[in-house]
């Protein structure tokens, strides 16, 4: 890589055998891509008031010159932090090794691109709590999605606003629907002329946009 890998914990007491995992998992993406820029890896318990449990959660973050970042991440609740973080960690990683490997085979001409491949799904962020580093997102079915700051890409939850428009990866957990690769679409009020390409926000979106405490 060309900058040192980064190793952050956020509400977990830093751990000598965390970072010498992260760090052979780290040496094992190298071997699926030579273009890794950097990465990096945080490993946090979620400081969520609407949840109970705040479970831990591993996040994956890898910048690549062409494709620019790719994020992966897992989460789920921990009684013993010694034994269950490890497979959170692993799977963190597994999944950016799918990403990987799916980034080089399109370099390498291996995978043709189709114009009819899934398109990530659209929503509106509904709910912001800037201080916390989380909000809520609405899709276009209606149904929400936890959010964290790290899942938003660029570091650009500064920039997110109520009606917001993005694009996300749904996942679902033990804590209910959650979105990871979180990207701004435009503002509200911004964007090309209307067209096909126009996307109506979610309904009763604008009831929502209340924070609560």
């Amino acid at each position: 890589m060309q900058t040192p890998l980064e190793i952050t914990y956020q509400h977990v007491s830093r751990s000598a055998w965390i970072d010498e995992y992260v760090r052979s998992r780290v040496a094992k993406l190298e071997q699926f891509s030579r273009d890794i820029v950097s990465c990096r890896v945080t490993i946090e318990q979620t400081q969520n008031p609407h949840k109970t449990g705040n479970p831990y959660r591993a996040l994956v973050e890898v910048s690549l010159p062409a494709k620019g970042e790719l994020v992966a991440e897992k989460s789920d609740k921990v009684t013993d932090p010694q034994v269950q973080l490890r497979p959170i960690i692993r799977n963190a990683f597994e999944a950016m090794e799918k990403q990987l490997k799916k980034q080089t085979a399109k370099r390498d001409g291996k995978v043709k691109q189709h114009n009819d491949e899934p398109i990530p799904p659209v929503a509106t962020v509904v709910r912001l709590f800037e201080k916390d580093g989380y909000g809520f997102l609405k899709s276009l079915s209606g149904e929400e999605f936890y959010f964290h700051r790290n899942s938003v890409l660029h570091d650009d939850f500064k920039r997110l606003t109520v009606g917001t428009r993005v694009r996300f990866e749904p996942d679902e957990g033990e804590e209910g629907l959650h979105a990871s690769t979180v990207q701004i679409i435009d503002k509200p009020g911004v964007g090309g002329a209307p067209g096909e390409d126009d996307l109506d926000l979610p309904a009763g979106w604008e009831q929502d946009t209340g924070t609560r405490h």
